[in-house]
């Protein structure tokens, strides 16, 4: 089976990769801004010590999993660097879908007092950067990632403006496989203003053996140390 690498790497020396067995070649996409190599260490953050918010999503048990495998990786690299990580595990949390109530009107509080508004808001609201983690399901994020997504409207205003990652995995190899889910998250960044640090699109990963022979680990790794 022919596996294709994706790391795609925004902000400060924002560059998009094409890694295969091949060679390299250069992608265009709606979160690039330049071409480049991984931010030196400390020229996000400026050297400070920043907080990061990590939501995974992943239904699976953590050592199983393909996508907490990079959260992990992700994490340990940022905390190497210095930085505050807190994690939300939106597939094992009490959370609820957004009714569309507007009762909220965009800037809280949510009218459910759940683990969403009252363990990851909190947390969200101060944060630098936040790190959007889930295994691909259907050509687009899992459920439980999007329920968190949608609740992003209580407090639309406030949470525009911060850094994001975006690390994903799937079983299919298809060099579209991760088309819809990237032009998702472009979207997003587009809509809520924020600076895509990078992404990590590990494709061809149906098992957790597969991910950690993979490159997909060090690459979530290095930008994390990289901040």
């Amino acid at each position: 089976m022919v596996r294709r690498e994706f790391l795609k790497i925004g902000g400060v020396g924002a560059m998009t990769l094409l890694l295969s067995g091949c060679g390299l070649a250069a992608l265009s996409d709606s979160t690039k801004k330049s071409e480049g190599d991984i931010p030196v260490k400390g020229s996000v953050s400026g050297g400070k010590s920043m907080k990061i918010v990590v939501i995974s999503s992943s239904p699976h048990p953590k050592n199983e999993s393909t996508s907490i495998y990079l959260a992990d990786k992700f994490i340990e690299g940022a905390k190497s660097a210095g930085h505050e990580v807190f994690t939300f595990d939106a597939a094992n949390e009490d959370t609820h879908p957004c009714r569309g109530c507007d009762k909220c009107q965009m800037d809280g509080p949510c009218i459910f007092q759940d683990a969403i508004e009252q363990k990851l808001m909190p947390k969200m609201l101060e944060a630098d950067m936040l790190v959007l983690v889930t295994p691909l399901y259907y050509y687009g994020m899992s459920a439980q990632l999007k329920i968190v997504v949608d609740r992003f409207y209580s407090r639309t205003g406030k949470l525009h403006g911060k850094k994001s990652v975006l690390m994903a995995t799937a079983y299919n190899s298809a060099d579209w496989t991760m088309s819809a889910l990237a032009d998702h998250y472009g979207t997003l960044v587009r809509y809520m203003n924020w600076d895509n640090i990078g992404t990590v699109l590990a494709i061809g990963c149906g098992s957790r053996s597969l991910v950690e022979k993979s490159d997909f680990g060090n690459q979530a790794y290095k930008i994390g140390a990289s901040l």
